[in-house]
């Protein structure tokens, strides 16, 4: 809540945003954690600590310049299974309400997106998944650039249901 953090829908995670109040020219460079937002026309999200800096409680026009990005946001493409077809697994929660939220946040950008439920030695997990992909290579490109943003991925079997 009080670090200097942003949403965005497009921005990968890690982007650096120099973010200006166009009403008083006060910036602060803050960086892109979270997918978002859901209100139509808004462009960001900003956390308390950010919207604080800058004098901006509530909503109103900024600014928004690209500031750079940290490179330790990309993350490397996994592998469960060589056998087709293919999901890309961006994600598998125990508590439904977190699969629901990233699912909502991939949609923003991504078709396909579905919440499998399955049990793991007796626990319950919700798995976000993205596509279904024939081939191996597909699946990877697909998931390379979910990577590059910042998504941990696995490419694992489609399946209908777990």
């Amino acid at each position: 809540m009080n670090a200097l953090t942003c949403a965005h829908r497009e921005y990968p995670f890690g982007t650096r945003l120099k973010v200006t109040n166009v009403s008083n020219n006060s910036s602060v460079v803050c960086l892109v954690n979270d997918r978002g937002p859901f209100v139509s026309g808004r462009d960001i999200d900003l956390s308390y600590g950010t919207a604080k800096k800058i004098n901006m409680m509530g909503t109103g026009r900024v600014r928004i310049e690209y500031a750079g990005r940290d490179q330790s946001y990309i993350r490397t493409v996994r592998y469960q299974t060589d056998r087709g077809p293919f999901a890309v697994q961006v994600g598998s929660f125990r508590e439904s309400e977190n699969a629901s939220r990233l699912k909502k946040s991939l949609e923003l950008k991504y078709g396909n997106v579905q919440i499998l439920e399955a049990k793991v030695d007796g626990d319950r997990y919700y798995r976000v998944r993205i596509g279904k992909f024939s081939t191996k290579d597909r699946a990877y490109r697909f998931a390379k650039d979910l990577a590059e943003e910042g998504y941990g991925v696995i490419i694992t079997s489609y399946e209908e249901k777990i």
